[in-house]
């Protein structure tokens, strides 16, 4: 049998994470000195309420191997084949624990890809990787897809405040403060595995519209699924699927997602964006 791990910044909620079969491992999350284990003992509702009342950005804890080891090993005691999709390496050190584990584990059935992206981009091959072993693949074929579609993966977003980036020291007090004056809202990316900012707009739609550009650009592969996210506003991505509608007449299947606290730290309420598979 083929198990898919991954972890929770992939942002898979409960039910689609048991509906797809996926097992995923929480990571942990530091407020002060108050521990929360990630979307267990602390949920999206609280999370961002916390956020909002924070005069200090909260703090994640990576994966360490026996958090990993914990829930492959008895997939693999059992003859299982896992294959562990985890967050970008150039974000976190859980893909070094995962593959410590792996190592730790000498069983030669456990499997690892770096994803190279985070939140609904991690989602989006976890999604794929699922589809795969349904087809029936085998955990070394799964493996050798989801490397040559990580590529090709392209994760953009819409930030809705400068606020959160402003406390985390990615820009100054007062570029904040003319930039929330003006109404700026910066784009970003995940490039080469980082998130990289990818350009700025006066106003959402404006924002929005410049999204749409960037994938009639880049088409999406829309036998894949392409994936919508978004910081505790639902609303605003809904106005972003209905801006891009127009480049997904392939006919996609259409996923959402509600962006963690591993991203939703950074960008803060009010973020939306999509991930999709270009061709």
């Amino acid at each position: 049998m083929i198990r898919i791990v991954t972890d929770s910044t992939c942002d898979l909620d409960r039910e689609t994470a048991a509906r797809l079969q996926v097992e995923v491992i929480p990571l942990s999350l530091h407020f002060g000195s108050q521990a929360y284990i990630d979307g267990v003992s602390i949920d999206r509702d609280t999370f961002y309420r916390m956020l909002s009342e924070a005069d200090r950005l909260p703090t994640t804890s990576q994966l360490n191997p026996m958090d990993v080891l914990d829930v492959v090993s008895p997939f693999l005691e059992q003859g299982d084949e896992v294959v562990g999709i985890f967050l970008s390496s150039k974000l976190s050190g859980t893909f070094q624990s995962a593959a410590i584990a792996a190592a730790m584990s000498e069983s030669g059935r456990f499997y690892l890809v770096d994803s190279q992206n985070v939140t609904f981009g991690l989602a989006l091959l976890v999604h794929v990787a699922c589809r795969l072993r349904d087809e029936g693949k085998g955990a070394a074929e799964i493996v050798s897809v989801l490397e040559e579609l990580k590529g090709r993966v392209r994760l953009v977003a819409v930030v809705d405040t400068l606020k959160y980036l402003q406390m985390g020291g990615r820009i100054s007090a007062a570029s904040a403060a003319m930039g929330n004056l003006l109404g700026i809202n910066p784009l970003v990316g995940v490039i080469d595995g980082a998130v990289e900012a990818i350009g700025k707009t006066r106003g959402k739609k404006s924002a929005y519209r410049h999204l749409l550009k960037l994938v009639e650009a880049e088409q999406p592969d829309c036998s894949y699924p392409v994936y919508f996210g978004h910081t505790h506003a639902p609303e605003n991505v809904e106005e972003l699927q209905r801006v891009v509608k127009p480049a997904l007449a392939g006919g996609a299947e259409i996923y959402r997602a509600e962006i963690g606290s591993v991203i939703g730290t950074h960008v803060g309420p009010g973020a939306a964006g999509l991930a999709y598979i270009a061709k």
